[in-house]
């Protein structure tokens, strides 16, 4: 496993070693699950992500480690999750309390790729050079959240994943929005984005992303993703 610039000297000291082991062609192949969660903006009308009903923990529940986008509004959003994985965070421009489980820009080195989470991707739409300045080294996978919006992204090499927000989708009230996951494979990423199921009352405004990369070319694609030239 590799190590990160968060302070841990091994991941294997924070994540659990998920192996799928081949008994025909007898080989390992490291896999991580990792779930995108962002804008969570809690407490509020409800304090807990629990309180939208059991999808929230049933999607965090599989997850090897959590990646929060930022605007969490309190560290107790930090607390709930790490009932179920791990959790890395952003610091947001609604998070005033400070928390060493965050960071302004977080750098971590997983399974070969090089991730960049940064909670507002400012001027997204900018060469990739220039974005790329917003990290302090090269990364092949940008995270970010802040717009509340959904989108996903492969430009000259590089990924760019928001997750839209998981309580707030498209800044529409109180509801059950989107989330992502993102597996991470030696060489190879997958990453899918969708919503969370129905809050009774107020539709979910999310749509479903997805995209495959083996070794730097898109494999698959579906829904309304951005890809350059290829």
């Amino acid at each position: 496993m590799h190590s990160n610039t968060n302070g841990f000297k091994n991941l294997k000291d924070i994540l659990p070693l998920n192996l799928l082991i081949s008994s025909i062609i007898e080989t390992i192949v490291f896999r991580m699950l990792i779930g995108l969660i962002t804008d969570t903006h809690l407490p509020g009308r409800v304090r807990t992500l629990g309180e939208l009903g059991d999808l929230p923990e049933k999607f965090l529940s599989g997850m090897d480690l959590i990646l929060h986008g930022g605007d969490l509004t309190s560290p107790m959003v930090l607390d709930w999750c790490e009932q179920y994985a791990p959790v890395i965070c952003s610091t947001g421009n609604n998070d005033p309390i400070p928390d060493p489980r965050m960071k302004e820009v977080q750098i971590l080195e997983l399974e070969g790729w090089t991730i960049g989470m940064i909670h507002s991707l400012e001027g997204q739409f900018r060469p990739i050079e220039d974005l790329q300045k917003l990290f302090p080294k090269p990364v092949q996978i940008m995270i970010s959240g802040h717009t509340h919006q959904e989108r996903l992204e492969y430009r000259d090499g590089v990924l760019l994943i928001n997750s839209g927000s998981i309580t707030f989708p498209r800044h529409k009230e109180l509801r059950l929005g989107t989330v992502g996951t993102l597996e991470l494979h030696p060489g190879k990423a997958k990453v899918e984005i969708f919503p969370l199921g129905e809050t009774p009352g107020s539709p979910n405004p999310g749509v479903n992303l997805s995209i495959e990369i083996t070794d730097g070319v898109v494999t698959h694609s579906e829904g309304p993703v951005m890809l350059s030239s290829q």
